[in-house]
């Protein structure tokens, strides 16, 4: 499925740099891995697109509305983080023996 969404320029800039893996959005939306989402740069002063897209396929996606990780209570207090990771490159068998020794 194609998916588009308005993106606000810093944080559209920093995905098409590579800077930003990941979104975080409202799940007011079907989205599963293997859709492609299509981020129109949103001027929201402006309320109108620059022009910039980009496309980018779903790897992975993290709902959190039902989670069972923790209560009501500290979800409103402390509200969620998404962490990205930095994509490291695939160690070979013989490198990852050494490094658990």
């Amino acid at each position: 499925m194609i998916i588009e969404k308005k993106t606000w320029p810093e944080l559209f800039q920093d995905i098409s740099d590579g800077k930003k893996k990941f979104d975080v959005r409202m799940a007011d939306f079907k989205c599963r891995v293997g859709d492609t989402l299509i981020l129109k740069e949103w001027l929201p002063d402006k309320e109108d697109y620059t022009g910039r897209e980009l496309e980018k396929e779903v790897s992975y996606v993290l709902k959190t509305k039902y989670h069972p990780f923790w209560s009501k209570d500290q979800s409103s207090k402390y509200g969620f983080q998404i962490i990205g990771f930095k994509q490291e490159e695939e160690k070979k068998p013989e490198e990852i023996i050494k490094s658990e020794n």
